[in-house]
């Protein structure tokens, strides 16, 4: 199963591209959309555009994207759902089928740690993904997200237990 994460942002958006096989997970790809034009509709369409290219690009069988979280920050909270909903609108475009993880469940997953700081999920990315270079910590998050999904949303349904010291 090919699966695609997206780390939505409107700025930024971050996508990796990974292949589950059984228990195994290995990397494709992973990248950054940056979002291009002097107005909002200009930048969404954008990320639009780009993300289309991705899945035209690595044939995704599912795909996962992070949940928005909200913030002391309403404006950007608002931004980051509006590219969240582009997002989700380009792989429901696609037809695929598409998993939501909050952020404290990708990083526990990935990392072991609800709380886990962007270093630590990139450092924990590469280790599940041998050979993997993310082109940034969005990308690294993208990949993290496409994980947990590997984990939770496939046909093979895994059980992580919490080991408590």
């Amino acid at each position: 199963m090919r699966i695609l994460g997206i780390d939505p942002g409107l700025r930024t958006l971050g996508w990796g591209v990974i292949e589950s096989q059984g228990t195994r997970l290995s990397h494709v790809a992973n990248g950054l959309c940056h979002s291009d034009g002097d107005d909002l509709g200009e930048r969404l369409l954008s990320l639009h555009n780009q993300v289309s290219e991705v899945i035209a690009a690595y044939c995704p069988d599912q795909a996962a994207i992070e949940q928005t979280f909200v913030n002391k920050d309403g404006a950007g909270t608002l931004k980051l759902g509006q590219a969240r909903g582009v997002a989700l609108l380009t792989l429901a475009k696609a037809g695929l089928p598409v998993g939501e993880y909050a952020p404290n469940r990708v990083k526990k997953t990935v990392v072991g740690v609800g709380h886990a700081d962007k270093g630590q999920i990139l450092h924990m990315v590469k280790l599940q993904l041998p050979g993997c270079a993310p082109k940034g910590a969005d990308a690294a998050d993208a990949l993290a997200i496409a994980i947990c999904h590997a984990y939770y949303g496939g046909t093979q349904q895994r059980v992580l237990k919490e080991v408590r010291a």
